[in-house]
């Protein structure tokens, strides 16, 4: 009788990753999204520690129109009816010249011990499609959805 073991993310990652550093250009990662035909790709700084993701929509939303937040106005006070923080984010994004600008420094993660179905709970989960697979802060690879779904063959 043979033993079906779990399919962990090192068994389904793509291991030749397409990366940018903090420095790239909005123009180069827009160059190589098309080039190399992906949707995001991880940020990693000095001896290929993971800085983070940026993708395609966040470029896209980099060029959405600032929606400014409702403020009042009391004596000399101004109070904002929305999240300060979340305003000025959104003006760093929209002015970002670099993938690390404008890249999501909390990317979600796994090691690569991590059983597959884990790893597409967690897509689904955070809505992301390109979960890097890391070690000690390494980026290893990614498990991107069609990943995923390149596993179900193999279960």
């Amino acid at each position: 009788m043979e033993l079906k073991t779990e399919l962990c993310a090192q068994d389904v990652m793509t291991r030749e990753v397409h990366t940018v550093t903090p420095e790239t250009s909005l123009k180069e990662f827009a160059r190589l999204l098309i080039q190399h035909n992906v949707g995001a790709m991880p940020v990693v700084g000095p001896q290929g520690l993971l800085v983070g993701v940026v993708s395609a929509t966040d470029l896209v939303e980099s060029d959405q129109p600032l929606h400014l937040p409702t403020v009042v106005s009391l004596f000399d006070w101004v109070l904002y009816l929305e999240s300060e923080k979340k305003f000025a984010e959104q003006v760093q994004r929209m002015t970002a010249e670099t993938v690390g600008e404008l890249c999501r420094k909390k990317a979600v993660t796994c090691a690569p011990d991590m059983p597959v179905r884990d790893v597409a709970a967690l897509m689904v989960k955070h809505k992301v499609h390109l979960v890097p697979v890391v070690e000690e802060g390494k980026l290893l690879g990614v498990v991107a959805r069609l990943d995923i779904i390149r596993s179900l063959e193999l279960q």
